[in-house]
């Protein structure tokens, strides 16, 4: 909300407020006009209205601080509450000061002068010109406190109204007209006062607006995720939403930062100038072995993303194939002490694994069968030692494979200098699973794990 606009607005209502009262009182008690008394402590509540309405707003418009994390537009609303309530205690007192004058016997003394009529017809002028200007404003700064201030000096011009109706009835003959007058103005108010209170209320306790939630719900509908939890608050204008979603376990945290981003657009496409605060939560695992593995494996501190996960099925048992992208600062030292960290990490979620294969990265599901026999993969052993040893100067430190539902798999883990940058070993083994795939065109795949020399690990 611009503040220098508002509070122009404001200003502008504790003046014409200030006129009102001293122009409908000095009337009404030269007249003996009830219904004008009661239009002047009308306009009084008004001009203590739009005294607090000033003071809310240059307080509603100060930034958030230390104290107050959501801002000050509460500030408005609390204004709003207690105008509404001055403004209910009054009418009543006029509304019981005009039906006592209905019931007396002797008719209330009530001067309809014609300059009396001159002037309400400029009060109606000034009541009609600050209705339209306070709800302009409202609307344009979706300022609650100056919306009321509208709501205000609309139920003044209906009330003016009435008192020209009843000065015209008193002038014709009937004196009690002008108490009818002076009831119904408070009963105008205390029916917009009523509203006032509700509405501040509401706000004020966080209620949750039924429109706000049904918008937020309509830009959910174009984002694939579970809504966990919504809560929608207001003040002054401003929304705030509270979102819990939850994402698929494995999704990695580029992918579920990318979609909180998402949901905060399409949030604010439907709420302007909505705050929106996401929380994004991993679904529930339902026993998914390789969803499983997955999040442990993400949960390692410097694992920045997991794929190619495969479960392999071996002599009754399980083992698990998976690629691993680390920072590219690391050392193949330190991506092997992350990696036998991820290692454990998944074998502690999964018991049933028996192994974990890391195939290590620098920053599709598949049932695999059975384990061949060494004599039926005797020739390309022969050609994984060669490539291996050709680059790398030893041997593999292990060799293993398994039969996949495309074709056989090798798995093999060789030894690298252990300062070695993990960019050149990944490297490496990329172009050892080449040569290998070269050579033996028939296996379905190759995955080459990289160890520190140091590790130590003898070839099998």
């Amino acid at each position: 909300m611009s503040g220098g606009t508002a509070q122009r607005t404001a200003l502008f209502s504790v003046l014409a407020a200030a006129l009102l009262v001293a122009v409908k009182l000095v009337t009404g008690l030269l007249t003996g006009s009830l219904g004008l008394v009661a239009e002047a402590a009308h306009s009084g509540t008004d001009l203590v209205a739009a005294l607090l309405t000033l003071f809310a707003i240059r307080v509603a418009t100060r930034p958030a601080d230390e104290q107050h994390h959501y801002g000050h537009g509460k500030a408005e609303h609390l204004a709003a509450l207690a105008e509404s309530s001055f403004l209910i205690v009054v009418s009543g007192l006029l509304a019981l000061t005009a039906i006592d004058r209905l019931a007396s016997d002797a008719p209330p003394e009530v001067d309809a002068a014609w300059w009396a009529f001159v002037v309400l017809g400029i009060v109606i002028a000034v009541d009609a010109a600050r209705a339209t200007l306070s709800y302009r404003a409202a609307r344009e700064h979706h300022s609650a406190a100056l919306e009321s201030n509208a709501l205000h000096f609309a139920s003044d011009l209906l009330g003016t109204l009435a008192v020209v109706v009843g000065l015209a009835f008193v002038a014709a003959g009937e004196p009690r007209a002008d108490s009818v007058a002076a009831l119904l103005v408070a009963v105008i108010v205390l029916f917009a006062a009523g509203r006032l209170v509700k509405r501040s209320i509401d706000v004020l306790m966080d209620r949750a607006s039924e429109d706000a939630e049904r918008a937020v719900r309509r830009a959910l509908e174009g984002q694939r995720v579970e809504v966990r939890r919504l809560r929608v608050r207001q003040a002054a204008g401003r929304h705030f939403v509270d979102l819990v979603v939850a994402l698929s376990a494995d999704a990695g945290l580029a992918q579920a930062h990318t979609t909180a981003d998402a949901i905060e657009d399409a949030v604010g496409a439907e709420l302007p100038g909505a705050d929106v605060l996401v929380h994004v939560e991993p679904r529930d695992l339902e026993g998914d072995l390789r969803e499983r593995a997955t999040v442990a494996a993400l949960s390692v501190p410097d694992v920045r993303e997991i794929h190619n996960v495969r479960v392999m099925q071996v002599d009754g048992g399980y083992e698990l194939s998976l690629h691993v992208k680390l920072p590219r600062a690391f050392s193949l030292g330190d991506a092997h002490e992350t990696v036998e960290q991820l290692d454990a990490g998944v074998l502690a979620a999964v018991p049933s694994l028996r192994m974990v294969h890391t195939h290590i990265e620098p920053l599709a599901r598949t049932d695999w069968a059975s384990k061949p026999s060494r004599d039926e993969v005797a020739e390309e052993r022969g050609a994984i030692d060669e490539v291996v040893s050709r680059y790398t100067g030893h041997e593999p430190a292990r060799v293993s494979f398994r039969d996949a539902e495309r074709g056989r798999v090798a798995l093999i883990t060789v030894l690298l200098p252990p300062d070695q940058p993990l960019p050149s070993a990944h490297r490496r083994a990329g172009e050892i699973e080449r040569a290998v795939r070269e050579r033996c065109p028939a296996l379905a795949d190759v995955i080459v794990h990289t160890e520190p020399a140091a590790a130590g690990r003898a070839p099998s």
